[in-house]
């Protein structure tokens, strides 16, 4: 028996796994398990037999100090292969560099025997090859050193991993702990996983996924999948659907199920991803399409090349090619539906249309297919586009949805359909509609726009002559003309009208202020905005509007000048607006100073006709 020590800086590797690789000391029952589920294959492969033929057992003992045990009857090590082991891993320790010896080592000692240092001071092993030789015992302890020994006696094939919990890491020992982190880890593993306790012996694995069996029929396929679905995903409410999805691309094979309520976009993946059998993540984002956010998938891959930390794959051609054909699959589901089941597809763009519209936004085929079922937000309320494309030969939108709250409410009044257009999608999907339909035109409008189509005053406008020119005078320091109109909803008094340069020139002065105006930035800005120095907003005033006929009526011009700031910050806020401080100062005295009006007044009596 001689004594050896780590030609590595093993505490580093150890703060490596456990700080830096390893989310949860509980991926020690992953890397055992998968340690041994490589072994396995590579025994497989070496005498030519099924891998379902293997077998692990976890067995726990209980009591002060808890043990653990990992058995597989796998390829098994030599002691030469013992030996390479650790005269070369953990070399670096840096992560690309143990990710790729991690990978030449599979079926061996890997980083995976090292994680268990996490939740054990020593590690013990017993190890016989298939390849022949005699049996060897290693132990190592997280001081840096191991002993190696031969074993006389009648060992069997395989691997067996001892470990005694260190102070800390109890928890990571008890027996349901161990189980369900088994039974989760390795649930798609084609052989059994069995667990020893005090309470006899279960196996944690005994289902098979719905793609590796044989169903009589159809519904009897969908309705196994929809059970394995709520069982392993957890699901409280059904799935709107299921549907299979395989792919040579990276040997990828599952289910996808489609989420019977609308998730937000930002809203992180949860794909439960395997790898070979083994659990990779349960959270997995890069795998399908980021358009994909309607379902959740439980996928196992076989080909596809796992991050140092296995769990998330790497970001490669393999990657990308399988991520391209499952989005193949999920679009050629959709196109099914149009064909075969327009009822359900309409049942599923009303709950996931927000995805429909991402992937119609980067698919000509499909934003023909699926553009007339496709809802948008209108000045009138939700319509699909057919609905609107029916009313009208001219789609006029919203650029923004601050440019929609301006406008949407007076659109409505005078019976204008207006798009929001300021979601994810949709200005790009309406821009492209004349591609499908030839005699559709699209434009965008803003308030602008929509002020030239109300209606003229006509006879009687003389009596607001007054209140114009005042607030033409009040208005003038922010940089707001004044323009008078009659139109609806009539209790609208004004409507705060800005076009595109009048914005601009708005956000450059909100952003002068922000920077300061003697810095750097205010020059820079004031040049941006040259072209756009002389734009101005408009106040419009209602002529319908009972208000505003009082204020042109009375002969209290004090009455005028009070009212016409307020009116002025009221359609401000009303198209939100951000105030600036000089508007927001004209707000706090504006009120006082109404109020101070009013009081003044009470004796007197009102002055308004």
């Amino acid at each position: 028996m001689d004594e050896h020590r780590f030609q590595i800086h093993l505490g580093g590797i150890i703060d490596l796994l456990s700080n830096h690789l390893y989310s949860s000391p509980s991926v020690y029952v992953r890397e055992l398990l998968q340690n041994a589920t490589d072994a396995i294959r590579a025994r497989a492969q070496h005498e030519g037999r099924d891998a379902s033929e293997g077998r692990v057992r976890i067995t726990i003992g209980e009591g002060a100090t808890p043990m653990l045990t990992v058995e597989d009857d796998g390829i098994g090590l030599t002691e030469d292969e013992v030996h390479r082991f650790l005269a070369t891993i953990g070399a670096s320790s840096k992560r690309e560099e143990v990710e790729e010896r991690r990978r030449e080592l599979i079926g061996q000692f890997g980083i995976g025997l090292l994680s268990a240092f996490v939740v054990s001071d020593e590690i013990s092993v017993l190890t016989r090859s298939a390849k022949g030789g005699p049996a060897i015992s290693w132990r190592g302890r997280a001081d840096g050193s191991y002993v190696i020994e031969k074993v006389e006696g009648d060992t069997p094939v395989g691997t067996t991993v001892h470990l005694v919990a260190k102070d800390g890491a109890h928890e990571w020992f008890d027996v349901a702990q161990v189980s369900e982190l088994a039974g989760r880890f390795g649930a798609l593993l084609p052989f059994p996983v069995e667990i020893t306790s005090s309470a006899g012996t279960t196996r944690v694995n005994d289902e098979l996924p719905p793609w590796r069996r044989r169903f009589e029929s159809a519904s009897e396929a969908r309705d196994a999948a929809l059970a394995f679905g709520r069982k392993v995903l957890g699901a409280e409410v059904p799935f709107f659907d299921v549907l299979p999805l395989k792919t040579d691309a990276g040997g990828v094979e599952g289910l996808a199920f489609v989420l019977p309520y609308s998730p937000p976009p930002t809203a992180p993946a949860a794909h439960r991803v395997y790898l070979k059998g083994m659990l990779l993540s349960e959270k997995a984002d890069n795998l399908l399409p980021r358009w994909a956010f309607f379902v959740t998938c439980v996928l196992d891959a076989q080909a596809l090349r796992p991050t140092a930390s296995r769990e998330s794959f790497y970001e490669d051609d393999a990657l990308e090619r399988a991520r391209d054909a499952l989005g193949g699959a999920l679009r050629a589901y959709l196109m099914h539906l149009r064909e075969h089941d327009p009822q359900r597809l309409e049942l599923l763009i009303t709950l996931h249309f927000r995805a429909i519209k991402a992937l119609a936004s980067q698919d000509d085929e499909l934003l023909a297919l699926f553009l007339d079922l496709l809802p948008f937000e209108t000045s009138l309320g939700r319509m699909s586009f057919a609905s609107l494309r029916k009313r009208q030969s001219t789609i006029r939108y919203a650029s923004t949805v601050d440019v929609f709250r301006q406008i949407a409410q007076v659109a409505a009044a005078q019976g204008v359909v207006v798009v929001n257009a300021g979601y994810s999608y949709d200005a790009d999907l309406l821009q492209r509609a004349p591609q499908v339909f030839s005699d559709l035109t699209v434009e965008a409008v803003d308030a602008t726009d929509l002020s030239e189509v109300l209606g003229e005053v006509g006879q009687g406008a003389e009596a607001f002559e007054t209140l114009i020119a005042v607030a033409d005078e009040v208005l003038a320091p922010h940089r707001c003309g004044v323009d008078l109109k009659r139109f609806e909803p009539r209790d609208l008094p004004v409507l705060y009208v800005s076009g595109e340069d009048a914005s601009f020139q708005r956000t450059i002065e909100q952003s002068k202020r922000a920077t300061g105006d003697d810095g750097l930035w205010a020059g820079v800005l004031d040049g941006i905005a040259e072209e756009t120095r002389d734009a101005k907003a408009y106040l419009v005033f209602n002529a319908a509007n009972p208000l505003v006929g009082r204020l042109a009526r009375t002969d209290d011009e004090d009455a005028m000048r009070l009212s016409i700031p307020m009116l002025y910050v009221q359609a401000l806020l009303l198209g939100h607006h951000p105030l600036s401080p000089e508007e927001l100062a004209l707000l706090n005295v504006g009120l006082l100073d109404l109020i101070e009006w009013g009081l003044a007044k009470h004796d007197e009596g009102p002055t308004l006709n």
